[in-house]
């Protein structure tokens, strides 16, 4: 068996228990979307395995992310009528939460004094990966950086998300998938389907807009604080 088939079915069966563990214990630290690289992580460094091998067949899943993505517009076909009622009150949220994503990290940024370069590679941790490397690059940050900060932004928010939608008493749908699409990207809206369909549908929108409205408002809020 070659190193790239290995890494491959490695990974689903990782990936498989660690599912099967969290649906018998919901412990937050038991999430798959910690114990599944945590666990291959280690299995490369005891089996003295290199990334580039590893990716060689890891590689395939995740180029599943693009067709998992068209086909969130089955859910969205099927509520469109819903979506399309409480547009407006999307909208609003995602601006608000997008830009409240962006400002915040500078703030905090700046504040800790950070190295400018590192400063615009965290601004979009909030978008998905391959939009928020493209919109890092363009500011002048680090591509890779930035997909680190994208992935602890997205398992953080899917772990405490639920957590802040029974502390504040979020019962409507759509409030849920635009806190967790806006915040959490790709992890929030898997677990936001775990909640509803509706969810999980507000949530990919919500993910959409997101990282179209980061892209606009980075550059131009890097310039007022610099300023």
């Amino acid at each position: 068996m070659t190193t790239a088939i290995a890494s491959f079915l490695a990974t689903v069966l990782v990936y498989a228990l660690a599912n099967r563990l969290y649906r018998r214990r919901r412990i937050l630290l038991l999430s798959p979307l910690i114990v599944t690289p945590a666990s291959l992580a280690l299995l490369l460094l005891a089996t003295r395995t290199d990334f580039a091998a590893y990716n060689a067949g890891a590689h395939w899943l995740s180029d599943m992310l693009q067709p998992a993505t068209v086909a969130l517009a089955v859910p969205l076909a099927r509520h469109f009528g819903l979506v399309k009622k409480h547009a407006a009150e999307i909208a609003a949220g995602v601006l608000s939460g997008s830009a409240a994503a962006v400002g915040s990290t500078l703030w905090l940024a700046k504040a800790m004094k950070l190295d400018p370069q590192l400063v615009n590679s965290l601004i979009p941790h909030s978008s998905t990966t391959p939009i928020a490397m493209n919109i890092s690059q363009a500011i002048g940050g680090i591509p890779a950086v930035t997909a680190v900060a994208v992935m602890i932004t997205g398992i953080f928010g899917s772990l405490i998300g639920p957590g802040v939608i029974r502390l504040l008493r979020i019962r409507s749908d759509v409030a849920r998938g635009v806190l967790l699409g806006t915040s959490a990207h790709g992890a929030g809206t898997s677990k936001a389907f775990e909640l509803s369909s509706v969810s999980g549908t507000v949530s990919s929108i919500a993910m959409i807009l997101a990282a179209v409205v980061t892209l606009f408002i980075a550059p131009w809020l890097l310039t007022y604080f610099e300023s």
